[in-house]
């Protein structure tokens, strides 16, 4: 009864931050198409966010309706003359005077309407760049020097490292910056101790501490076997499938060689030790040579026994990393996505509804961090997609109206009509699809 009871708050959790997380994004998005059409002189008649039956509304000034319905997985702007919601159908605009049909989105001009559609996905793109930034200022960004921030509990005994060393030189080898520090501890694997040499206030010193590569869990992935089974961060596994494990690279090569059985790790948490049991999923991942791989992961990320200082940032290095930040995103999203095109990778990368809801479940789990974060990726997500050249989307609209630009007429009823029902099915297909690849992939 007790694990139907957390089953089922799991489920709401999860449903619950989906539909959250969902309703931002869709509310930007379709904010871009409404403001933008505003600005463009472009009237609507309903802003919803969800579909079906409508559970509270209020009509502003200007005659815009604005509500929440009852679905909440979507949601819509009504332009004047609009047959639906969806824009699936053309405008009627033939009972309209001269100056209304000019508040259409069919009257109004060619400029208007592009603007108004491309909107949406821009202003998807513009929640991401305002979260990844505020992110960047409220948690800053690593020092330059390798400093020491807060201490994770670890199974160490004696004097260590202490927040707010500033680490010189490890086993003697200069660390000035944090490349340099990768490179030298990298170096050291085989030394289960290692010397440190820090300035602590005014003094130098050298005190002695684990190795940084030790087996500390530095983040747990999203909708992954450690999450779980709620591995966290900080946890130290000290073996994995009977094996010690002195160094965090040593586990991946314990995970692969499992061939996907599951593996038993044993985990130190705040002076406690316990075992959980895992079974590997197989992930694909970047080759580090342009493409990518399968492998059988657990969804760990490697950590250090302490975390690293952070410094703040000023408005214009969050705008950069933000920036930064995005493009990576961008050309890992199309590179995946060819890749699996060409069958380089397996389908099972592709989620659905399903698989987004857990996502948004176990990253509202980890924290406001995290979820902020998920916002950000599922946001940019989103306005990508929506500016592909499909028929109902957005990238559709902006298609149909290149056409127009180059033939100085638009598509007829006829060829609108098929080409919408195309790109429907077509869009249908590809959310079953994804949905099947929840059911089928773990």
């Amino acid at each position: 009864m007790e694990t139907i009871v957390a089953a089922l708050g799991g489920t709401v959790w999860t449903v619950a931050f989906f539909v959250i997380a969902l309703s931002v994004i869709v509310f930007v998005h379709e904010y871009g198409h409404y403001i933008v059409g505003r600005w463009s002189g472009i009237h609507s008649e309903v802003f919803s966010i969800g579909f079906g039956p409508v559970l509270f509304s209020r009509t502003d000034k200007r005659g815009t309706r604005w509500q929440v319905a009852a679905i909440p997985f979507g949601g819509y702007v009504k332009f004047l003359g609009d047959a639906d919601g969806s824009s699936v159908r053309k405008a009627d605009v033939s009972g309209l005077s001269a100056a209304e049909r000019r508040h259409t989105m069919a009257g109004a001009p060619l400029w208007a309407r592009a603007a108004t559609v491309v909107a949406g996905p821009f202003f998807n793109f513009i929640l991401t760049f305002v979260l990844l930034s505020g992110l960047a200022l409220a948690i800053g960004v690593p020092r330059e020097e390798p400093t020491v921030g807060a201490m994770r509990a670890f199974p160490f005994e004696g004097p260590s490292l202490q927040e707010g060393d500033v680490i010189r030189a490890v086993e003697g080898q200069p660390t000035p910056d944090w490349e340099r520090f990768a490179a030298v501890t990298d170096g050291l694997k085989g030394k289960a101790l290692v010397a440190y040499t820090v300035q602590r206030g005014s003094e130098e010193m050298v005190v002695n501490g684990p190795h940084p590569l030790a087996p500390v869990i530095g983040d747990v992935q999203l909708r992954s076997a450690a999450m779980d089974a709620g591995l966290q961060e900080g946890d130290v596994i000290l073996k994995a499938g009977g094996k010690d494990v002195r160094y965090f690279d040593e586990l991946p090569e314990i995970v692969t060689a499992s061939k996907g059985e599951p593996v038993t790790l044993t985990v130190w948490r705040d002076g406690k030790t316990f075992e959980q049991t895992l079974t590997p999923r197989i992930r694909t991942v970047d080759d580090g040579e342009g493409g990518f791989t399968d492998r059988y992961l657990l969804g760990l990320y490697s950590g250090m026994f302490f975390e690293p200082a952070t410094r703040s940032v000023g408005p214009g290095e969050a705008a950069t990393n933000a920036l930064t930040g995005m493009w990576t995103m961008t050309t890992t999203t199309f590179s995946g996505l060819w890749h699996m095109i060409q069958g380089a990778i397996s389908s099972c990368n592709l989620s659905g509804a399903i698989g987004m809801a857990e996502v948004a479940g176990d990253a509202a789990r980890n924290g406001a961090e995290s979820f902020v974060g998920m916002l950000a990726i599922l946001s940019l997500g989103i306005g990508i997609l929506n500016l592909f050249p499909i028929p109902v989307l957005d990238g559709g609209h902006l298609v149909f109206f290149a056409y127009e630009a180059m033939t100085r007429r638009q598509p007829s009823e006829g060829a609108l009509r098929v080409l919408m029902t195309v790109g429907l099915t077509l869009v249908l297909s590809i959310m079953i699809f994804g949905l099947s690849r929840d059911l089928m992939c773990q």
